[in-house]
């Protein structure tokens, strides 16, 4: 095994993720505080008013990103949960439980935000539209994953079975994306692409930078309680004891 190899495989220790997680999550919460302020002056004060909806589109600056950055969540959380059921690895079951409560925030702001924006354009707070319906599912896929690992006193246990859960629900993600593909939905197409766009630019400017500050955000919060789970977990170790004399001192 290569030099560099065995540096990035030593991040499998509880002990090493700790260290990292502590160095890098004020770096990307500064980012997600700054980016944030950025993309929301940009959306609500430099964007200009959508000519069919008005005002009202400005709250996509919000709801877009989470919508997003929810089914990202998820998809890391199913490759943790594999890495943890093919190789019985301690810290892929601690990064799914680390990331799962700001997947299940980002799910209930995409729908909240979205029953905001489609009480004034659609005339009603929610219809059983295939995307609205399987973002929900998604949303009661996180709650069912603290459930269960909250259910139970062993943690390797509740890792594993948590672990099944999400790799099931994952298929769940490729149905919020290509829903409004399959289906005739209310929901539009994807107004940005690699090849083209249909918004104007600082439109398109602060969407970018608002999903980068959620990405940024998810990030942090989850390595930030990623160290809180090891210290729970890991308490009875000698490193944890050192830690804890160091701080006291």
């Amino acid at each position: 095994m290569s030099t560099s190899a065995r540096h990035l495989f030593k991040f499998a220790s509880p002990q090493h993720l700790y260290a990292l997680a502590g160095r890098l999550w004020p770096w990307f919460a500064a980012l997600a505080f700054g980016l944030m302020l950025l993309g929301l002056w940009i959306g609500f004060f430099v964007a200009p008013i959508d000519a069919q909806q008005g005002q009202g589109y400005r709250i996509i600056y919000v709801h877009v990103p989470a919508s997003q950055i929810t089914m990202l969540i998820y998809l890391a959380m199913a490759f943790w949960a594999a890495l943890g059921l093919a190789f019985n690895t301690r810290v892929s079951g601690m990064m799914v439980r680390a990331l799962a409560p700001t997947g299940a925030i980002f799910a209930f702001l995409s729908l909240a935000t979205g029953a905001i924006w489609g009480k004034p354009m659609w005339g009603t707070w929610w219809v059983w539209d295939a995307r609205l319906t399987s973002t929900l599912i998604l949303l009661f896929l996180y709650l069912g994953y603290l459930a269960l690992h909250a259910s139970m006193d062993d943690t390797r246990r509740a890792d594993k079975a948590g672990a099944l859960l999400v790799l099931v629900g994952v298929v769940n993600v490729p149905i919020i994306y290509f829903s409004v593909k399959w289906w005739n939905t209310l929901h539009q197409g994807a107004s940005v692409s690699f090849t083209q766009t249909s918004m104007a630019t600082p439109m398109l400017m602060g969407m970018l930078v608002m999903v980068l500050a959620f990405w940024m955000y998810a990030i942090a919060a989850s390595l930030y309680r990623v160290r809180t789970i090891i210290l729970e977990r890991e308490s009875h170790a000698d490193w944890i004891k050192e830690q804890v004399k160091h701080v006291v001192r």
